[in-house]
């Protein structure tokens, strides 16, 4: 009994080192009172062991504490996508030096660098110029920009968007530029030698006054840019002017009365205000007397 229940004999199995026969021997075959001596190394084995098994049981709060940095990862990455804005690349959110140095659209006849065109006006504008294009070999470029830094009017830069687009006359001789400048409510019409002599000096003014100004002042910028090609296309095929919109007359009628109307008002008034007070006084005197008088 006493070799089974010595606690060398259970030391195999709490001490990953390995022993031999004959030190399991030697231990079982101990006195007991050297058995005794020998029981604080398995208490102190235990001690160690405890720790372990307590730190395996500890990655749960350390688990959980990572699902919430990833949630706040998460959520901080939304709020960064949903209230940053995100600029697409190409022309369509290029700056003005931008349009200078990108040079004319390929696909397209339109830069809109203000952002105020809708899909389906530009897929009418590249309808209906390309057409022309293909009929007449016109080439019409529409931007349209928030604001002007580098030129002081929308004619300026226009003009040097055609320079830097179509340096020499060979160029840019049948292409036309034309330019919207939303926060001024302004455009300007440019282009070579035989796109304006086909155009006409009458329709590029009518156009650049008409209108680009008075629907841009509506904030009416997809039908100011339409309209404006229609009547470019229109003048180059040598079909009557359709014309453009005229500014409306935005007077406000008075609210004040004029004198003869504030005389007529104050007779009136007069003559209520007296009869009203001849009542007041007669009628109780006439009864008055009408009382004394059955007496």
């Amino acid at each position: 009994m006493e070799t089974i229940l010595s606690p060398h004999s259970f030391c195999p199995l709490l001490n990953p080192k390995t022993s031999s026969p004959k030190s399991l021997l030697s231990a079982s075959l101990q006195p007991r009172s050297k058995s005794h001596s020998t029981t604080k190394p398995i208490s102190c084995s235990l001690k160690k062991q405890l720790p372990q098994s307590i730190n395996q049981s500890l990655p749960i709060p350390k688990t959980w504490f990572s699902h919430v940095q990833h949630g706040l990862a998460a959520l901080a990455l939304s709020l960064a996508l949903n209230f940053c804005p995100i600029l697409n690349s190409g022309s369509a959110f290029a700056s003005e030096f931008d349009v200078l140095s990108d040079g004319p659209p390929e696909e397209t006849y339109v830069v809109d660098d203000a952002g105020v065109l809708s899909r389906v006006t530009k897929s009418h504008l590249k309808r209906l110029l390309s057409d022309l294009e293909s009929r007449k070999n016109f080439h019409i470029n529409f931007i349209t920009v928030r604001k002007l830094t580098s030129k002081a009017d929308a004619f300026e830069y226009a003009d040097q968007v055609l320079e830097r687009w179509y340096p020499t006359i060979e160029d840019g001789s049948n292409k036309g530029i034309v330019v919207l400048v939303t926060s001024q409510k302004e455009g300007a019409i440019t282009g070579g030698p035989d796109f304006v002599k086909a155009v006409g000096d009458s329709i590029l003014d009518a156009t650049v006054s008409e209108n680009l100004p008075v629907l841009a002042t509506e904030e009416k910028y997809n039908e100011a840019v339409y309209s404006s090609a229609k009547r470019l296309v229109a003048a180059i095929d040598g079909l009557p002017d359709p014309g453009g919109p005229q500014f409306k007359d935005n007077k406000r009628e008075s609210n004040f009365k004029t004198k003869e109307e504030t005389e007529e008002k104050r007779g009136q008034f007069t003559l209520v205000v007296g009869g009203l007070l001849v009542i007041a006084f007669v009628v109780p005197m006439a009864q008055y007397y009408a009382y004394v008088s059955k007496k």
